[in-house]
């Protein structure tokens, strides 16, 4: 199988770069921003022509949420124009789409975890430009697979783990949001399941018999209070800031997020294997960041 795998630099790409279990399906071209920018229309189509991937997995993304307000444009583009312009390009070379979404696609309003068939209604410019692209991607009519993950953090780029332990390093208390809910979910959690579901669904005729939307995250919930709380309780913390419970009134930020973010996993659960539980992945999360620290 030939794979192409965008935003090899993102939290996701990167953690794809580093599977084994995705790698050794067959030829698998990473591309960065200064590689393949989905801003440039003519870069993608051009792109998928020469290279002729079975599959493209698109990992590349605008995700700065609270910035995408005063860039709608650009997020719109990025998220919302560019998966349909690349799954135009995929089908015309008879490939295969797996696109990654996110939670922030619902408003947070409903009491218990959301479905794939709940109705979308984003609070934020991202959520917007997020729900285009996969509106987008579902009107090209390729084979494909839109997974919507929640919270992501892992050993590289920019996340709320990386944060907290920097923020350890100089703060003796943390005001933390504990009224927004949803499932911290490791970047190498995402790898690995998209890794498992490519080993199932090897040929674009058989993605083609489960395209759809699906739920990828950690198993459970809790809040950014709660999952703050669990990263300072690893034995592997020695600095341990004091945490003061906030509402989100009073960590204003210029995009609305939604308080209920939780998501039920069962469809993808029941198609492609068991999701690990949040404070599980977490923990071997860290014990990854200790290990490599300790080297």
């Amino acid at each position: 199988m030939n794979i192409l795998i965008t935003g090899r630099n993102g939290q996701v790409g990167h953690a794809l770069s580093q599977t084994p279990s995705l790698t050794n399906l067959g030829t698998c071209v990473f591309l960065d921003r200064s590689q393949l920018d989905l801003a440039d229309f003519d870069a993608l189509r051009n792109t998928v022509k020469n290279l002729r991937p079975d599959l493209i997995i698109n990992a590349a993304a605008y995700t700065a949420v609270d910035q995408a307000e005063s860039e709608d444009t650009l997020a719109h583009r990025i998220n919302g124009e560019a998966p349909g312009v690349l799954a135009e390009a995929a089908k015309a070379v008879g490939a295969a789409l797996i696109h990654y979404s996110t939670d922030y696609v619902f408003d947070g309003s409903k009491q218990g975890a959301w479905t794939e068939t709940d109705q979308p209604s984003p609070l934020s410019a991202y959520g917007r430009s997020k729900l285009v692209g996969e509106q987008a991607i579902a009107a090209v009519g390729l084979p494909h697979l839109i997974l919507r993950t929640s919270w992501v953090y892992g050993l590289y780029g920019k996340n709320f783990l990386l944060t907290m332990q920097r923020l350890a390093q100089t703060r003796d208390e943390l005001s933390i949001v504990a009224d927004q809910f949803g499932a911290p979910t490791w970047s190498q959690t995402i790898a690995d399941a998209t890794a498992a579901t490519v080993r199932q669904l090897n040929e674009p005729a058989q993605l083609a018999e489960h395209s759809g939307i699906y739920h990828l995250c950690a198993g459970g919930q809790t809040s950014w209070h709660g999952f703050a709380q669990k990263i300072f309780d690893h034995p592997a913390m020695i600095q341990r800031p004091r945490l003061k419970a906030i509402t989100t009134a009073e960590y204003p930020t210029p995009a609305a997020r939604p308080k209920n973010s939780v998501m039920n996993t069962e469809k993808f659960r029941s198609q492609f294997g068991e999701l690990p539980q949040w404070d599980e992945a977490l923990r071997q999360c860290q014990q990854q960041l200790s290990d490599v620290a300790q080297r």
